[in-house]
Protein backbone atom coordinates (compact mmCIF):
# COMPACT_ATOMS: atom_id res chain seq x y z
CA UNK A 1 0.00 0.00 0.00
CA UNK A 2 2.58 2.81 1.32
CA UNK A 3 4.91 1.59 -2.14
CA UNK A 4 1.74 1.95 -4.97
CA UNK A 5 1.17 5.44 -2.92
CA UNK A 6 3.85 7.00 -2.93
CA UNK A 7 4.92 5.95 -6.64
CA UNK A 8 2.08 7.35 -7.32
CA UNK A 9 2.64 11.30 -5.59
CA UNK A 10 6.70 11.29 -5.85
CA UNK A 11 6.73 13.91 -8.07
CA UNK A 12 4.47 16.26 -6.87
CA UNK A 13 5.43 15.36 -3.13
CA UNK A 14 8.73 16.74 -3.82
CA UNK A 15 7.89 19.88 -5.52
CA UNK A 16 5.24 20.47 -2.68
CA UNK A 17 8.05 20.06 0.24
CA UNK A 18 10.85 20.67 -1.78
CA UNK A 19 11.25 24.38 1.03
CA UNK A 20 9.40 23.15 3.98
CA UNK A 21 12.74 22.32 6.02
CA UNK A 22 13.03 25.95 5.31
CA UNK A 23 9.93 27.69 6.93
CA UNK A 24 9.48 29.32 10.44
CA UNK A 25 7.36 26.70 11.58
CA UNK A 26 9.93 23.73 10.82
CA UNK A 27 12.37 25.55 13.33
CA UNK A 28 11.58 22.49 15.98
CA UNK A 29 12.81 19.84 12.81
CA UNK A 30 15.84 21.61 11.87
CA UNK A 31 16.54 21.96 15.78
CA UNK A 32 16.28 18.21 15.78
CA UNK A 33 18.64 17.68 12.91
CA UNK A 34 21.16 19.69 13.95
CA UNK A 35 21.28 17.64 17.18
CA UNK A 36 21.27 14.09 15.47
CA UNK A 37 23.73 15.42 12.81
CA UNK A 38 26.43 16.94 15.87
CA UNK A 39 25.89 13.87 17.88
CA UNK A 40 26.22 10.88 15.42
CA UNK A 41 29.46 9.35 13.92
CA UNK A 42 30.01 6.78 10.55
CA UNK A 43 28.04 6.48 7.79
CA UNK A 44 23.81 7.13 8.31
CA UNK A 45 20.97 5.75 6.79
CA UNK A 46 17.87 7.58 5.87
CA UNK A 47 15.31 5.22 6.24
CA UNK A 48 11.96 6.22 4.46
CA UNK A 49 13.99 8.77 2.70
CA UNK A 50 11.56 9.72 0.18
CA UNK A 51 12.89 12.11 -2.25
CA UNK A 52 15.63 13.06 -0.11
CA UNK A 53 15.11 16.57 1.25
CA UNK A 54 16.22 15.55 4.80
CA UNK A 55 19.47 13.08 3.47
CA UNK A 56 20.06 16.01 1.71
CA UNK A 57 20.14 18.62 4.70
CA UNK A 58 22.14 16.04 6.71
CA UNK A 59 24.60 15.58 3.95
CA UNK A 60 25.11 19.54 4.22
CA UNK A 61 25.32 19.43 7.53
CA UNK A 62 28.79 17.09 7.31
CA UNK A 63 26.80 14.03 7.87
CA UNK A 64 27.78 10.87 6.03
CA UNK A 65 24.65 9.96 5.03
CA UNK A 66 22.31 7.71 2.26
CA UNK A 67 19.17 7.24 1.63
CA UNK A 68 17.20 3.88 1.51
CA UNK A 69 13.08 3.92 0.43
CA UNK A 70 10.57 1.56 -0.52
CA UNK A 71 9.33 3.41 -3.51
CA UNK A 72 11.35 3.27 -6.73
CA UNK A 73 9.78 6.36 -7.76
CA UNK A 74 10.02 8.34 -4.70
CA UNK A 75 14.01 6.98 -4.83
CA UNK A 76 14.13 8.25 -8.38
CA UNK A 77 13.19 11.35 -7.66
CA UNK A 78 16.21 11.35 -4.59
CA UNK A 79 18.71 10.96 -7.02
CA UNK A 80 17.30 13.54 -9.80
CA UNK A 81 17.27 16.43 -6.89
CA UNK A 82 20.79 15.28 -5.01
CA UNK A 83 22.74 13.54 -7.66
CA UNK A 84 25.75 13.32 -5.63
CA UNK A 85 24.34 10.89 -3.04
CA UNK A 86 23.55 7.44 -2.95
CA UNK A 87 19.86 6.11 -2.72
CA UNK A 88 18.73 2.76 -2.42
CA UNK A 89 15.17 0.87 -3.39
CA UNK A 90 14.76 -1.24 0.14
CA UNK A 91 12.67 -2.03 2.97
CA UNK A 92 12.72 -1.21 6.69
CA UNK A 93 11.91 -4.33 7.75
CA UNK A 94 14.92 -5.90 5.59
CA UNK A 95 17.82 -4.14 5.30
CA UNK A 96 20.54 -5.29 2.48
CA UNK A 97 23.30 -3.34 5.56
CA UNK A 98 25.18 -5.99 7.08
CA UNK A 99 24.87 -5.89 11.41
CA UNK A 100 26.86 -3.35 12.89
CA UNK A 101 27.76 -1.41 9.65
CA UNK A 102 25.93 1.90 10.73
CA UNK A 103 26.97 4.95 13.28
CA UNK A 104 23.12 6.18 12.58
CA UNK A 105 20.08 6.16 11.31
CA UNK A 106 16.79 7.68 11.13
CA UNK A 107 13.38 7.30 10.30
CA UNK A 108 11.47 10.79 9.70
CA UNK A 109 8.01 10.24 9.66
CA UNK A 110 8.24 7.13 8.06
CA UNK A 111 7.65 4.43 10.33
CA UNK A 112 4.33 6.16 10.65
CA UNK A 113 3.21 4.15 7.46
CA UNK A 114 4.06 0.98 9.50
CA UNK A 115 1.19 -0.66 11.39
CA UNK A 116 1.72 -0.90 15.15
CA UNK A 117 1.96 -4.98 15.09
CA UNK A 118 5.07 -4.55 12.73
CA UNK A 119 6.83 -1.91 14.81
CA UNK A 120 8.96 -4.12 16.95
CA UNK A 121 10.57 -5.99 13.70
CA UNK A 122 11.48 -2.51 12.88
CA UNK A 123 13.12 -1.75 15.53
CA UNK A 124 15.18 -5.42 15.72
CA UNK A 125 16.46 -3.95 12.10
CA UNK A 126 17.59 -0.82 12.87
CA UNK A 127 19.46 -2.43 16.06
CA UNK A 128 20.98 -4.91 14.34
CA UNK A 129 22.38 -2.71 11.27
CA UNK A 130 23.75 -0.07 14.36
CA UNK A 131 27.06 -0.18 15.82
CA UNK A 132 27.40 -0.56 19.53
CA UNK A 133 27.10 3.39 20.57
CA UNK A 134 24.67 4.56 17.00
CA UNK A 135 21.81 6.16 17.27
CA UNK A 136 18.37 6.22 15.75
CA UNK A 137 16.28 9.40 15.04
CA UNK A 138 12.45 8.88 14.86
CA UNK A 139 9.70 11.31 13.81
CA UNK A 140 6.19 10.74 14.00
CA UNK A 141 2.43 11.99 15.18
CA UNK A 142 1.27 11.64 18.42
CA UNK A 143 -1.71 9.96 18.95
CA UNK A 144 -3.58 6.92 18.90
CA UNK A 145 -5.30 6.63 15.79
CA UNK A 146 -4.93 5.29 12.44
CA UNK A 147 -5.56 7.99 9.60
CA UNK A 148 -6.66 6.66 6.36
CA UNK A 149 -5.36 8.91 3.62
CA UNK A 150 -7.41 8.67 0.07
CA UNK A 151 -6.75 11.52 -1.77
CA UNK A 152 -3.04 13.56 -1.17
CA UNK A 153 -0.69 15.67 -3.17
CA UNK A 154 -3.52 15.84 -6.07
CA UNK A 155 -3.68 12.11 -6.63
CA UNK A 156 -6.29 9.65 -5.39
CA UNK A 157 -4.42 6.75 -2.93
CA UNK A 158 -4.88 4.36 -0.40
CA UNK A 159 -2.40 5.17 2.92
CA UNK A 160 -2.56 4.84 6.44
CA UNK A 161 -0.99 6.96 8.67
CA UNK A 162 -0.65 5.35 12.29
CA UNK A 163 0.22 7.66 15.03
CA UNK A 164 2.19 7.01 17.89
CA UNK A 165 2.13 6.69 21.74
CA UNK A 166 5.79 8.06 22.88
CA UNK A 167 5.98 6.05 25.79
CA UNK A 168 4.95 2.74 23.48
CA UNK A 169 7.53 3.51 21.16
CA UNK A 170 9.97 3.54 24.08
CA UNK A 171 8.77 0.87 25.05
CA UNK A 172 9.51 -1.31 22.16
CA UNK A 173 12.68 0.45 21.60
CA UNK A 174 14.16 -0.67 25.01
CA UNK A 175 12.30 -4.35 23.96
CA UNK A 176 14.67 -4.11 21.20
CA UNK A 177 17.94 -3.21 23.16
CA UNK A 178 17.87 0.72 22.85
CA UNK A 179 18.56 3.00 25.83
CA UNK A 180 16.97 6.53 25.69
CA UNK A 181 19.01 9.21 24.52
CA UNK A 182 16.62 12.36 23.53
CA UNK A 183 12.92 13.14 23.88
CA UNK A 184 10.78 16.43 22.79
CA UNK A 185 7.18 16.36 22.25
CA UNK A 186 5.68 19.74 20.54
CA UNK A 187 2.32 21.23 19.93
CA UNK A 188 0.79 21.43 16.19
CA UNK A 189 1.81 24.72 14.19
CA UNK A 190 0.99 25.52 11.07
CA UNK A 191 -1.54 22.99 9.04
CA UNK A 192 -0.33 20.20 11.39
CA UNK A 193 -3.60 18.37 13.26
CA UNK A 194 -1.75 16.66 16.07
CA UNK A 195 1.18 16.67 18.28
CA UNK A 196 4.57 15.80 17.05
CA UNK A 197 7.30 13.39 18.35
CA UNK A 198 10.96 12.96 18.30
CA UNK A 199 12.71 10.43 19.90
CA UNK A 200 16.81 9.98 19.59
CA UNK A 201 18.02 6.45 21.19
CA UNK A 202 21.50 4.78 21.75
CA UNK A 203 22.45 0.95 20.71
CA UNK A 204 24.54 0.29 24.31
CA UNK A 205 27.90 0.77 23.34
Amino acid sequence: MARTAYDTVAADYADLLRDHLAAPTSAADRAVLRMFADLVTGPVADVGCGPGRITGHLRALGVDVFGVDLSPRMVAVARRDHPGLRFDVGSMLDLDLPDASLGGALAWYSVIHVPWELHPAVFAEFHRVLAPGGLLLLAFHIGDTVRRLEHAYGHDIALDAFRLQPERVLAQLGEAGFEPHTRLDREPVGVEKTRQGYLVVRKPA
